[in-house]
């Protein structure tokens, strides 16, 4: 199968945008007394979430979930989200900011942090790397927000076709 790929966000832009997030996220937690844990939801956030923890200065905890709101092998969302992996950690009374790779209609992500405030944290905020505004169905609170971008099918830098370009470090826009 022949990919083609144009870059939409270039590798130099992603890490100057993680850079000024995480200049936010020092800020806005800079005179909080309380422990800072990142929440990675998986597999997609990998690889931003560990760009995003060098570039945060405050010492945090890293934790994970995976979560799915999709049947076996279905392509159509079921809209009830499960736990496939929960996380290790307890954030009760905590800074808890859930990074996320990308947010499309923002329903499971939703129910995530549903979930998670009745884990009683201090705070709980969003960190996305991208948002497809045009998708949402259910509208979020994005505290920290690295780009915008128009629907079309995005690859790279932790986002998927496949369980495949997550490796490349731009985000480029795939036709099949």
């Amino acid at each position: 199968m022949t990919v083609q790929m144009n870059v939409m966000i270039s590798a130099d832009d992603i890490q100057a945008k993680v850079k000024q997030l995480g200049a936010a996220i020092n800020q806005f937690y800079a005179n909080s007394n309380k422990e800072l844990v990142l929440i990675g939801l998986l597999r997609g956030s990998v690889i931003f979430m560990a760009d995003l923890c060098r570039a945060i200065e405050k010492p945090h905890e890293l934790d994970f979930m995976t979560v799915s709101s999709y049947g076996g092998t279905s392509t159509v969302s079921t809209r009830d989200v499960k736990i496939l992996k929960d996380l290790d950690g307890d954030i009760e009374g905590k800074d808890v900011i859930v990074v996320e790779d990308i947010i499309d209609s923002g329903r499971t992500l939703s129910k995530v942090m549903e979930m998670l405030k009745t884990r009683n944290p201090n705070s709980i905020e969003l960190c996305t790397l991208v948002s497809k505004p045009s998708r949402r169905e259910i509208e979020l609170d994005v505290r920290f927000l690295g780009f915008e971008v128009e629907d079309r099918f995005i690859v790279g830098y932790g986002l998927d076709y496949n369980q495949k370009y997550r490796h490349i470090p731009f985000i480029g826009e795939i036709g099949l």
